[in-house]
């Protein structure tokens, strides 16, 4: 996986096959800097932004490894979230801290390919949006 760092560089790549979006999303009346990375198939969410969410300590810790660094998981948490008007819920890694954007500013949450899929949430790297066209609140299991 690239670091936040390249995301300008992967943008511009023709064929990408991975991209990232920024938004804030708004997670018990609070609102976080958001990266939805579909280069990242699992999503993790900053300490300070899990206050009042239902923390689930993991029976053996995890390493993992993202934005240029090794990350120590010791938790999870189910994270229910309204995204551009659209009420979700996804399981989310809890980590000390995510790193900054191309930009500097800290990201607090990272929303990966899983949750994106279970929601059909595309990425539209050219208009630099989310994409909610497929998305629905409905399920149907076979």
């Amino acid at each position: 996986m690239a670091t936040v760092q390249a995301h300008k560089a992967i943008k511009r790549q023709k064929g990408c096959v991975m991209g990232r979006i920024r938004s804030e999303i708004e997670v018990n009346d609070r609102k976080w800097w958001t990266l939805f990375d579909s280069g990242a198939r699992n999503s993790y969410i900053v300490r300070k932004a899990t206050r009042g969410l239902d923390l689930q300590r993991l029976p053996t810790a995890r390493e993992v490894a993202f934005g240029g660094r090794n990350h120590t998981v010791k938790e999870v948490c189910p994270v229910l979230a309204n995204v551009e008007g659209h009420d979700l819920e996804f399981l989310a890694n809890v980590v000390s801290e995510i790193g900054p954007d191309e930009d500097g500013r800290p990201i607090d949450v990272l929303f990966g390919a899983l949750a994106m899929q279970l929601w059909n949430i595309k990425l539209d790297l050219k208009n630099e949006a989310l994409d909610f066209s497929h998305f629905t609140p409905d399920f149907i299991e076979y």
